[in-house]
């Protein structure tokens, strides 16, 4: 009995370990190509080389598989594919790139990822492009001629033939050593890429003669050319040498003309010029003989701008005051285009001032410090108190002036800078808008810079200093990194020329604590007992005052912070009251920090299988079936999943058809469900959205598509064909046969049909029902094949704990009736084998006016075809007639009884039926 008890055991783990197998595996990725590249080669064993035309759709597909369901993504050398066009595909599994540019060639990856792992395939799809970069498979050939003599390198002391550095075979050069008179002739190069992509060869023919020059141009224009703003200009370029005629072409400093440039030949125009359309214009001329000839032109346009002034007291006295009898300088500076047309002027009080002994008006050399001009006060007197008025013009004209203002008093004294009571140190809180201020005093009043004083940082405007006239750095939508010392210092603009007045202001910014997490998703089943916690990372001030735990709004618990930084809250027993959304709330002065945990019953969402062998199958016509088949994410995490909704509609509509999937016992980690999904009609795409149900109620749902796609390998476990459809359920006909089987039905039977042979009916007894037969009527002849070929079926992927070898039953019906009927042979075809065909099942002669059943097991080992081979006899009473082809996965059961000759080999019991009859007979035999 401890024998029995123990096979027992062992058995029960076995089929544990099958039932509990995983499905999980890492990602495999292939790519494929259905756009228009017109050549692929294998370079290695995980790069491809597509060449694709300039212009024309290059689409990528990966092809992927392992689970749960990788997540792809497309890349390109040196970047992501994204980075190199906008495109949405880049993270689909298809990768399309329209209207292909040149400079988008290049090595491109699929990367699939699932957790598993994450393999690579790379692709280089190049361009081929006559005249482009590199090309895949070497260089472009080039081929120089002379009239129709070929030249090479070697073949002519007069010519030389080479490739400059640093280029990679797409620049060959043909050089003409001293001149002789059969040089001058027709030269042409020749381009050639092969033909591949249909790309042509390309020819460029250059005539040399006596004549034969580089191109030599001129500009109409006197330079520089000095405009006002809104008028138009005008650059004409001629061709004065040149053999051929060489061809003109505009382009100015910045690479690009304006927008609004006029270009007709050699004649450039640009209307209503502004400032930012000043610049270096040049014309280019070329003719392939020699350099480009080059001529360039600089527009200016007249303006002028930023006008200012500072005050210089006395520089050989320790004083920044203004006093009377000592020096004073007053300084304005203006931008001015173009600069040697800045002229300046001073008035006092409005009248104008020359230069003389004690009013000494200068003008500062450009190098030191461009558009500045200078009054200088010798021995200052009361009466040279006033306003001083400086004023800026371009000599030309139609440009408006610029005057500045500038007070000489009493009262005109150095600026000093203080910060106000109460205003440093400024303590606000993240997000509000904060004014730091710095009072300026002294006539003039000049501009405040502002900066940080802490470190090297840029201010809130992105620039290291910003400028203040009143003194005020207004911050809108302050940050915490904005914490920290500011600098307020004069400058000497609009104001004294002396050192730079400080002053500083701390500020302080408060924020709520920062913690963690944020928020957690908790899933968790009845009963069980689980563990928040809420940590502190930062908050100031750091001192954090209390700590609240709620569920929704009802207070859990609630307490004070020592030196710890973190706080917990357990649920020893999780009731149905239990679920709903845990927060907790850390608290300091600004405010509080939230950390949020979910707390749900809800199951994860499942994972659909999509490596599924052979899923889809068509036993009839117009309607298909689906094996749908997924794994439950951390089964465990929740209550036990007692049942699935299934959810499908066709795509387009609005409309869900439910059901529920019910589920017996626990599911394991791994463990593949399957569901077959019947009556789809072809060739529709259909939604199937799966959710998991507990005790709790639903759980997250998951959603994918399934689309028709001819089965190519039809479903073995169950194939069947009544021929009640013109498809015929795929079967065709062989091509190197003498006739055709035909597909009928004895209710349309023609009344001069041959008598005392053939099926009056179908299998099932139906006139209306149909079947197929061969016709032995003339003009037939004894010996004469009809061939029958199946689908070709897929063999199942082999089970490492199921059973050796695979076993299929094929059975049909036959109808043999008539003295003159011939042979019916079924044979076995397989892909890669040496025999093309082997006998499973062969009938002769007359077996009566009756359907018959025949059944033959078959032991396929790769990808197969059943085939029917009807072979006509003496006479026109030869019909034969087949009905309900039927395919199923393993070895017949109960044979027909009738007579006839199987061919098929006998089959071993498997070990698996011996692991379940031994025990039962040890036990019987102990008993």
């Amino acid at each position: 009995m401890d024998l029995v008890f123990g096979l027992s055991w062992l058995l029960t783990v076995f089929l544990e370990g099958i039932r509990c197998q995983g499905v999980y595996a890492p990602p495999t990725v292939r790519i494929v190509h259905s756009g228009h590249a017109c050549n692929v080669e294998e370079e290695r064993y995980t790069e491809r080389v597509y060449t694709i035309r300039e212009a024309e759709t290059l689409e990528l597909t990966c092809i992927v598989t392992g689970h749960p369901r990788p997540q792809i993504r497309w890349t390109k050398t040196a970047g992501s594919a994204s980075d190199r066009f906008q495109d949405s595909t880049v993270f689909n599994e298809t990768l399309r790139i329209a209207k292909i540019q040149r400079h988008q060639g290049g090595r491109y990856y699929c990367k699939a990822e699932n957790g598993l792992g994450s393999p690579c395939h790379q692709v280089h799809p190049r361009r081929r492009l006559l005249l482009g970069r590199p090309y895949r498979d070497g260089a472009p050939e080039h081929r120089w001629r002379r009239g129709r003599d070929v030249l090479s390198q070697g073949s002519d002391k007069g010519v030389e033939i080479y490739e400059p550095f640093f280029t990679q075979g797409e620049t060959k050069i043909l050089k003409l050593k001293n001149l002789r008179p059969q040089d001058y002739a027709n030269y042409s190069c020749i381009a050639s890429v092969r033909n591949v992509c249909g790309i042509p060869d390309k020819n460029i023919l250059f005539m040399l003669t006596n004549k034969t020059a580089s191109p030599t141009i001129k500009l109409q224009v006197e330079e520089p050319i000095v405009v006002n703003p809104g008028q138009t200009v005008t650059l004409v370029c001629i061709t004065i040498g040149g053999e051929p005629t060489p061809t003109l072409t505009w382009v100015s400093g910045a690479e690009t003309l304006p927008e609004k440039a006029v270009l007709r030949g050699g004649t450039l125009t640009l209307p209503a010029i502004a400032a930012e359309d000043a610049g270096v214009y040049s014309c280019v001329a070329n003719n392939n003989v020699g350099n480009p000839a080059k001529k360039s032109a600089t527009i200016i346009v007249r303006a002028l701008k930023k006008g200012r002034f500072w005050i210089t007291p006395d520089p050989y006295h320790n004083d920044d005051n203004i006093q009377i009898g000592r020096e004073v300088k007053i300084s304005c500076q203006v931008e001015a285009m173009p600069p040697e047309e800045l002229a300046f002027s001073w008035l006092k009080n409005g009248r104008p001032l020359r230069s003389s002994e004690r009013m000494v008006i200068t003008q500062t050399d450009p190098d030191v410090s461009a558009g500045t001009t200078n009054l200088d006060i010798i021995d200052l007197k009361f009466t040279d108190f006033g306003t001083y008025t400086c004023i800026a013009s371009l000599k030309g004209g139609g440009i408006p002036e610029i005057s500045i203002d500038v007070n000489i008093s009493s009262t005109t004294v150095p600026p000093n800078l203080t910060v106000p009571r109460g205003k440093s140190p400024l303590v606000t809180q993240e997000g509000d808008t904060v004014e730091l201020q710095c009072l300026v005093s002294g006539k003039p009043k000049p501009i405040i810079l502002w900066s940080r004083a802490d470190k090297e940082a840029p201010m809130a405007d992105g620039s290291l200093q910003t400028e203040s006239y009143d003194g005020i750095l207004r911050i809108v939508n302050v940050s915490r990194d904005m914490t920290g010392s500011y600098r307020c210092q004069t400058s000497q603009y609009n104001g004294f020329n002396v050192k730079p007045r400080e002053a500083v202001v701390e500020l302080i910014v408060q924020y709520p604590p920062t913690v963690e997490p944020a928020f957690t998703e908790i899933r968790q089943g009845l009963t069980r007992a689980f563990t928040m916690s809420c940590r502190v990372l930062r908050a100031h001030p750091s001192r954090v005052l209390r700590y609240e735990w709620r569920l929704g709004s009802r207070l859990l618990n609630a307490g004070q912070f020592d030196l710890q930084d973190e706080t917990e809250f357990g649920v020893r027993s999780l009731s149905r009251e239990g679920y709903g959304e845990y927060t907790c709330d850390i608290i300091n002065e600004a405010g509080a920090g939230r950390c949020t945990f979910l707390v749900t019953g809800r199951a994860y969402s499942p994972e659909f299988f999509y490596d599924t062998y052979s899923p889809l199958w068509q036993n009839r016509p117009r309607v298909y079936g689906y094996k749908l088949q997924w794994t439950q994410m951390n089964p465990s995490a929740v209550d036990r999943i007692v049942a699935y909704r299934l959810g499908i509609r066709q795509t387009g509509q609005q409309r869900w058809w439910e059901q529920e999937i019910p589920v017996d016992g626990t599911i394991q980690p791994g463990e593949l469900i399957t569901y077959n999904l019947t009556e789809l009609i072809r060739p529709e795409a259909y939604e199937v959205r799966l959710t998991p149900i507990t005790r709790f109620g639903e759980g997250d749902s998951a959603v994918r598509m399934i689309k028709y796609s001819t089965p190519i390998n039809p479903h073995l476990r169950e194939f069947h064909c009544s021929f009640e459809e013109e498809p015929v359920c795929m079967f065709t006909q062989d091509k190197t046969d003498d006739f055709d089987w035909t597909r009928h039905s004895a209710a349309t039977r023609d009344t001069k049909y041959t008598p005392n042979t053939g099926p009056s009916s179908d299998r099932s007894g139906s006139k209306q029902g149909f079947y197929m037969y061969i016709e032995t009527s003339r003009p037939r002849v004894e010996g004469d094949q009809a061939r029958l070929l199946s689908p070709i079926f897929n063999v199942a992927p082999k089970n490492p704990y199921g059973p050796a070898g695979h076993a299929y039953c094929f059975s049909f019906y036959y109808h043999m009736y008539g003295k003159h009927i011939g042979t019916l042979n079924t044979f076995l075809r397989q892909k890669g084998q040496t025999a093309p065909e082997s006998p499973v099942w062969s009938l002769s002669g007359n077996q009566g006016e009756r359907w018959r059943q025949a059944k033959v097991s078959i032991h396929p080992t790769a990808s197969f075809q059943m085939v029917f081979e009807g072979i006509r006899g003496p006479g026109i009473e030869g019909d034969i007639a087949i009905d309900d082809v039927t395919l199923e996965e393993g070895e017949c059961r109960d044979p027909p009884s009738n007579n006839l000759r199987s061919l098929a080999p006998p089959t071993a019991d498997h070990i698996w039926r011996l692991c379940i009859t031994l025990p039962l007979a040890l036990f019987s035999q102990r008993r």
